[in-house]
């Protein structure tokens, strides 16, 4: 039998697996991007909310893909 709910229920409340995938990759991302920031790394990037949201899209599909796995 499939151990792994096809949703997330947070409150009462249900939630696609996507969805907590993509909140769990905005918080990681803005964690980044405060750590690049802090560092003056961001300083390098030709344009850094392109950055945030491209660190955004992989920490979403990673954690799609490993974690949440729907």
């Amino acid at each position: 039998m499939n151990q792994i709910p096809s949703e997330f229920a947070i409150g009462g409340v249900y939630m696609p697996p996507l969805l907590v995938a993509c909140l769990l990759g905005v918080i990681a991302a803005t964690f980044t991007v405060r750590l690049l920031n802090r560092y003056r790394l961001s300083n390098y990037f030709f344009y850094p909310p392109l950055v945030f949201l491209a660190l955004m899209i992989i920490y979403s599909v990673l954690f799609g893909t490993f974690v949440v796995r729907a």
